[in-house]
């Protein structure tokens, strides 16, 4: 008989259990909501303040940052995976996801961006212009040429007449400064805005070709997200006057 009573008291156990678990609410588990924010890599530096703010401002709401290269979430997105907002290094890759049908409205240019190069400290290639990349002997990283900054050092290389044998092409802007903080380059192409959240890692080498391509932010809102209000809020948030100061802070130009 008390195997018996023990028995029931062991399946009412595990039936309160399963049905606390079938009550719990979305996102954190506690009746929050969470928002899921894809962005270029070189957005890493603002987007967590701007994601910072938004919770703020939103209590009980917590932002999920995805970051990598514009190429790689365009795939990923297209693939089917979950996310609210998408925020693209250029306007390719946000094509990529408006013709996938995946976007809710219309993309807004939020920001814009220039490369630079970036050497290490003691600068021991002694690199002075963007030609002194094609020396003989000189580690130069760049991006893939599917990725927003790898396009934008092919425009660049055009402009400047300049041929670049790279001894590697990273799949995002991040990991192309990685090569060069750890001294596994002797420079790399990447933008202005990778250089100055590097600090004293790296040194800036500014050269006038990249003015030949301006990479331009879109951001949308995507049809599949599930909390629409909050995507639309956090992208007027990015565009608008607060958005705005912090990336003009973090180097970015006007849209």
């Amino acid at each position: 008989m008390n195997r018996l009573r023990r028995a029931a008291a062991l399946l009412a156990a595990g039936a309160l259990a399963l049905g606390t678990g079938a009550c719990a609410g979305p996102g954190n588990g506690s009746g929050g909501r969470t928002l899921t924010v894809f962005a270029a890599a070189s957005l890493k530096a603002p987007f967590t303040e701007l994601a910072r703010d938004f919770e703020a401002g939103h209590p009980g709401t917590t932002v999920t940052l995805s970051f990598a290269g514009s190429a790689d979430l365009a795939t990923q997105l297209s693939q089917g995976a979950p996310a609210d907002v998408f925020a693209s290094a250029d306007a390719k890759n946000m094509a990529k996801v408006l013709d996938a049908g995946l976007v809710e409205g219309t993309p807004r240019n939020f920001a814009s961006n220039v490369l630079a190069l970036a050497v290490p400290p003691a600068n021991p290639a002694d690199i002075a212009s963007f030609a002194d990349l094609a020396r003989p002997g000189v580690r130069v990283v760049v991006c893939a040429a599917q990725v927003p900054c790898g396009a934008a050092a092919r425009t660049v290389q055009a402009a400047a007449g300049v041929t670049l044998k790279p001894v590697s092409e990273e799949s995002s802007v991040t990991d192309v400064l990685g090569k060069v903080t750890s001294g596994e380059a002797d420079a790399g192409l990447v933008y202005v805005t990778d250089v100055r959240s590097a600090g004293s890692k790296v040194k800036e080498i500014p050269f006038p070709e990249s003015a030949a391509a301006v990479n331009r932010y879109p951001i949308a809102a995507l049809k599949n997200g599930r909390e629409a209000d909050l995507a639309d809020a956090f992208t007027a948030e990015v565009t608008g006057d607060r958005g705005q100061k912090i990336l003009a802070g973090a180097g970015f130009g006007k849209p």
